[in-house]
């Protein structure tokens, strides 16, 4: 499912308008990724929670030339699927 797609079903779930589901579903993203990128942990209950993660420094490979590199420490985003969200994907 694309973006387009899931404005659609958006809007045939709610009654709303295609261009009032755009709307709602840019700004909840929005409002997602400005909290995670702030540090804060975003949960939905029986969906699941976004939050950002240290991820240290570590050594990699270039895949081009096999030489070593460094990959430095930096904060990553994260999603954690809830219970129910991973029990309805298994069955």
């Amino acid at each position: 499912m694309n973006r387009k797609e899931l404005v659609t079903a958006v809007a045939e779930r709610s009654g709303l308008t295609g261009a009032q589901a755009q709307a709602a579903l840019d700004a909840a993203l929005e409002a997602i990724v400005a909290s995670v990128a702030a540090g804060s942990k975003v949960t939905l209950p029986g969906f699941g929670t976004f939050e950002s993660r240290e991820r240290s420094a570590r050594s990699g490979r270039n895949p081009q030339t096999g030489a070593a590199i460094e990959i430095p420490a930096g904060r990553v985003p994260a999603f954690k699927a809830a219970a129910p969200f991973r029990e309805r994907v298994r069955s």
